[in-house]
């Protein structure tokens, strides 16, 4: 039996993850789980896991959860987060947090030699290099619960890295791939939050309308599979089917398939390469009609162009990417800017802070803290 720590329980990623644990009982056992302030939920699953601590990071919500007294287990601020000791309670961390937040937590898993499944882009996205570096040293395993990610590592089992002529990220393409950048002018809101393919937060959903999420897969891959970004591609594929494939030297190509359900790779991710039985529904391919594939439109979606601008260029760049994007989806979902804004301050702020070539986390963190305040003054 393997005893879980979910950074993040109370959002999607964590719901479904204890979805999975409570489906197998005689595999897994809740330690920590941690949230922001969705405290009645998270009184739910302390009530059905029975975890060992939990850490609230917003402080209101902490005292009325004390307060409530309906949990007996050890309850941890959010400075917990970033130097909670991850002792022998804990066999797998799941990295679940959204944003920047999760960045020091996960490297505290990793110093501790944990199996990380890792759901936050941002670790990678902002300290990749750093990050990777770190999980070698501490032997750390990072295993993918993007499901585009876990379609790569899937089939990269029991290949050779020299083999890979390059790795293939699909795309649904989200709500606005048909749209002309005429249209895109008009869209709102709600049009932005409707994903044709996937349930998502907020952020990650309007992340996935611009682009910029599958440029933070670019990020992420580059370095999860010590890949060049010359051999990274993106194909839309709007059934979601296909999560990504592997193209080898001798035109052989791998592909990871199953219906779009984030309880596939989380499942897998937390079995370790195992196969564990489940009553998900599976692929009838007597009713798939087809599979589509479509070539991206060029000068389309900016958050794209950025990413991967951003990821060649390296440094610190990286981290002024994603802290400017998180502050103008943050306005966005205010309905302060408009969508086509989006890239345009994200530009602005790479034009404007200043470049550091080989950044400490320290650094980066500084970056984050700066770029979060320049975008901020800028849009108000």
């Amino acid at each position: 039996m393997k005893s879980v720590t979910i950074l993040g329980s109370t959002g999607s990623i964590g719901r479904q993850t204890l979805d999975i644990i409570a489906n197998h009982p005689d595999l897994y056992k809740v330690d920590v789980l941690t949230t922001n302030s969705n405290i009645t939920l998270l009184e739910e699953q302390c009530k059905k896991f029975k975890p060992n601590a939990v850490i609230i990071a917003d402080n209101d919500a902490l005292i009325r959860f004390k307060e409530g007294k309906k949990y007996k287990g050890d309850i941890l601020s959010a400075d917990a987060l970033n130097t909670i000791n991850y002792d022998a309670n804990t066999d797998i961390v799941v990295s679940a947090l959204v944003g920047i937040a999760g960045l020091l937590p996960t490297i505290q898993a990793i110093k501790s030699g944990k199996r990380i499944l890792l759901a936050n882009k941002e670790v990678l996205v902002v300290a990749g290099k750093y990050i990777m570096n770190l999980a070698k040293e501490n032997k750390a395993d990072i295993i993918p619960i993007d499901s585009e990610h876990s379609a790569i590592y899937q089939c990269l089992i029991g290949e050779k890295q020299k083999n890979i002529n390059k790795i293939i990220l699909t795309a649904s393409g989200g709500p606005f791939f048909n749209l002309s950048s005429q249209e895109l002018e008009q869209v709102r809101l709600s049009d932005a939050l409707n994903h044709p393919t996937w349930y998502m937060g907020k952020k990650v959903t309007i992340d996935s309308a611009t682009m910029m999420n599958k440029g933070f897969e670019v990020i992420e891959a580059k370095w999860l599979f010590d890949i060049d970004t010359s051999k990274i591609d993106i194909v839309i594929h709007p059934q979601s089917i296909i999560h990504s494939m592997v193209e080898f030297i001798d035109g052989s190509v791998k592909a990871q398939l199953s219906n779009p359900d984030m309880r596939f790779p989380i499942s897998f991710a937390l079995a370790c390469g195992e196969r564990n039985a489940n009553n998900y529904e599976k692929i009838d391919f007597n009713k798939l009609k087809k599979l589509d594939f479509y070539s991206l439109p060029d000068n389309k979606f900016r958050c794209l162009d950025l990413a991967y601008n951003c990821v060649n260029k390296g440094g610190n760049a990286c981290a002024i990417l994603n802290a400017a994007n998180e502050i103008a989806v943050k306005e966005f979902i205010k309905e302060k800017i408009q969508f086509t804004q989006i890239p345009i301050y994200i530009a602005d702020a790479l034009n404007n802070i200043a470049y550091i070539d080989s950044p400490t986390i320290d650094e980066l963190l500084e970056t984050d803290a700066k770029t979060r305040q320049y975008i901020s003054n800028l849009i108000s």
